[in-house]
This record gives C-alpha cells, structure tokens and sequence, in this order.
C-alpha cells in the first residue's frame, strides 16, 4: 500500500468527534474538543438523544509521522490527505493547526 505524503485535512462537517483518530495516533499529535447535545432530528415525542459536536481540533504537524492511521480508522472520512507538501509554518508554535 502507498502512503501519500501530504498534510492531513478535516472536513468539520463529518467529523463527529467519535475520538478514534486520537486513540490510535501512535504519536499523540492529534487532540480535540468537543461537546454534546441534543439531536435536533430527534422525533417530537421519542426520548432526547445526545450527539457530539466538534469545538476545536488540533493536529501537530511537528510530531506527526503520516503514518496514515487516523485516516483508515476514521468511520465518517472525515480525514484525508491534501495534495500540498509544504507545511502551514516554520516555527513549532506555527506547525499545529487548527480547525473550529
């Protein structure tokens, strides 16, 4: 299997902060926030049902090995892989992106 060698990308609205890709990044380097809430697609009158949304989510691209795992684990393709190569900065505090 080929491993592209871009810069991972989020699409905030599939992500349902599910966490997996956290659990299984070998190095630690993705993190995020969220917060739940009520459905609003939940019928009138069934039992309130409580969803995740995404607040913040934060890839450091200084410890990331693009190793591909948060890509294949995530259930909602949420993560993919960008055609760019250059990173979004030259300092480690620029290196670690965020999506809100």
């Amino acid at each position: 299997m080929t491993i592209p060698r871009g810069i991972l990308e989020l699409d905030p609205a599939k992500c349902t902060a599910c966490m997996l890709c956290v659990r299984e990044c070998p190095t630690w380097c993705i993190s995020l926030d969220s917060h739940q809430a009520v459905d609003p697609e939940t019928a009138a009158l069934a039992r309130p049902r409580t969803i995740n949304l995404l607040d913040d989510f934060r890839i450091d691209f200084a410890r990331c090995m693009n190793c591909s795992i948060c890509v294949e684990v995530c259930p909602f393709d949420a993560l993919s892989w960008q055609a760019e190569f250059d990173y979004p900065g030259t300092s480690r505090a620029e290196v670690e992106h965020h999506w809100h």
